[in-house]
């Protein structure tokens, strides 16, 4: 402390100081006691308050004999005592808080301070082992906020997911009776719009083993997100365990390899795909491995700088048995299956010759469907991304996980709609091409993941070093890279049913 100053900067929560206006300047406590102007308080005593839950009259104490309890708390006080020596310590109010002027010009004498704790035991009852979170999570700053925005965003997804697939139904529904009316005249019989591309809209895409690598990934990504999220809305994963989370959905990851390579095969064999093996690898080793290279140079990072936050050498040792045998033969085995099916059949033939496709319109070419399709879903996410974010990189502790659920769902209903709707303006401009359009429209929200996270990162991160830079990006980009995988796969899917129906409900010659 500088004597002299007007108010002193404290190096831990343990000091306060009273201005001469008698304002508190970094004080962690608002005792009467302390609030002498111009005076800097040191707490030298720390009451530590522990409450538990008896077993005395609870039916899981009877193992025990009804002597013990379950801690449900334990709160730490601190108060400031003016001890003048070693053998005359009294830590009760009739002693003099521990004061240090402010305004002296010379230094203040030496003083010999005596740090004391207190430990105090508190029967509560009223709370419940199960509950004894309640009180810490009510009083996280900003709750109120997130309760309020999560309800307002809610309500504007479901009212545009709405208005969307009602101006979707009427439209299909006037189409398709339209193009399926009997009359004599020529130019009824005339095909026009959507109808117009049936001979060409299943023809297999390019590059379609990649496509259907991504699919399985992105099927894999989808089930683990979702039975993750179920058990942490069922209680099962604590905000008490941060890693608890974690590991729940690696391990889902793992043991979700079947359907991965179920569905990638099932697509790539629709698509004519004969490279099998080669299709299978790639599969079960090209995004989880990615995933794996980024994060184990991300690891090498925080060895080089020696950080506790690294993960063992045996750890990554793990992982990656449960990669090969587990993920891999499971993948393997999925495979099997989905080329063992036949292969799907479609509504309409595809003809020999590609049709010619038109010019099109600013609005339907390529690149502006895609950046639109994401912004729609991205809008009901951004809100609880930016509490999963200060979970991630600051101190607070995410628990609202029954919003989460609910955001997720209206996000995996966003991203269907948005990529149908604007698939449906594509065919109607008679471009066929929507395999990777529908994937990559819905996909694109993760470009604005990524720009928020980099805002995030400008706006409201207080990293210093090229380290610290480069790990929060590299743990951006994976998740980055698992929600684009997840997201276009539901876009993908969602037009698949819509595209094989319509097709499947009206009369082609």
């Amino acid at each position: 402390l500088t004597a002299g100053s007007s108010s002193a900067r404290p190096a831990s929560l343990l000091v306060a100081m009273w201005t001469e206006k008698g304002e508190r300047r970094d004080a962690c406590s608002t005792s009467s006691r302390y609030s002498s102007p111009n005076t800097v308080y040191l707490f030298n005593h720390v009451q530590l308050v522990i409450s538990y839950h008896s077993s005395a009259e609870e039916s899981w104490g009877a193992g025990i004999s009804g002597r013990g309890g379950r801690i449900i708390s334990v709160k730490a006080l601190v108060q400031s005592y003016k001890h003048s020596g070693k053998d005359s310590i009294r830590c009760n109010d009739q002693t003099p808080p521990l004061g240090i002027s402010a305004t002296s010009s010379d230094l203040p004498e030496p003083v010999k301070v005596f740090y004391t704790y207190s430990v105090s035991y508190k029967q509560d009852n009223s709370v419940r082992w199960s509950s004894r979170w309640d009180y810490i999570l009510e009083s996280m700053p900003h709750s109120n906020i997130q309760w309020f925005s999560i309800l307002n965003s809610l309500v504007i997804v479901l009212f545009l997911s709405g208005m969307v697939a009602m101006i979707l139904l009427r439209t299909l529904h006037r189409d398709i009776s339209r193009y399926n009316q009997q009359e004599a005249h020529e130019e009824a019989q005339e095909e026009f719009g959507w109808k117009l591309v049936h001979g060409d809209v299943f023809r297999p895409p390019a590059k379609g083993m990649l496509l259907s690598v991504f699919l399985g990934n992105g099927v894999q990504i989808l089930c683990m997100s979702l039975i993750t999220l179920a058990f942490a809305c069922l209680g099962f994963l604590s905000p008490a365990n941060r890693g608890a989370l974690m590991t729940c959905a690696m391990v889902l990851y793992v043991l979700l390899g079947t359907p991965a390579g179920y569905v990638s095969a099932r697509i790539y064999k629709m698509f004519g795909g004969l490279r099998w093996k080669l299709h299978v690898l790639l599969t079960a080793l090209l995004c989880p491995g990615l995933v794996f290279a980024i994060f184990f140079v991300l690891n090498l990072v925080l060895w080089a700088k020696g950080s506790s936050a690294a993960v063992p050498f045996s750890t990554i040792v793990a992982i990656l048995a449960l990669w090969f045998l587990v993920s891999v033969p499971l993948c393997f085995l999925g495979a099997y299956f989905g080329f063992k099916k036949p292969p799907m059949e479609h509504p309409v033939r595809t003809n020999q010759i590609p049709r010619q496709i038109p010019d099109q319109s600013f609005y339907t070419r390529p690149l502006p469907g895609i950046l639109m399709g994401g912004i729609l879903p991205f809008g009901c996410i951004f809100i609880q991304l930016f509490f999963i974010l200060n979970s991630i990189w600051g101190s607070d502790v995410y628990y609202m996980f029954g919003f989460l659920f609910l955001v997720f769902l209206i996000l995996l209903v966003t991203c269907s709609e948005a990529t149908i709707l604007l698939c449906y303006f594509h065919l109607c401009a008679e471009d066929y091409h929507w395999w990777w359009r529908a994937f990559l429209t819905a996909g694109c929200t993760a470009m604005y993941l990524f720009l928020y996270s980099v805002h995030y990162f400008f706006a409201k991160m207080e990293l210093s070093g090229a380290a610290s830079t480069f790990l929060y990006f590299g743990y951006t980009f994976i998740i980055v890279l698992l929600f684009f995988l997840f997201t276009g796969t539901v876009g993908f899917f969602a037009t698949f049913w819509f595209v094989r129906k319509i097709y499947s409900v009206v009369k082609v010659d």
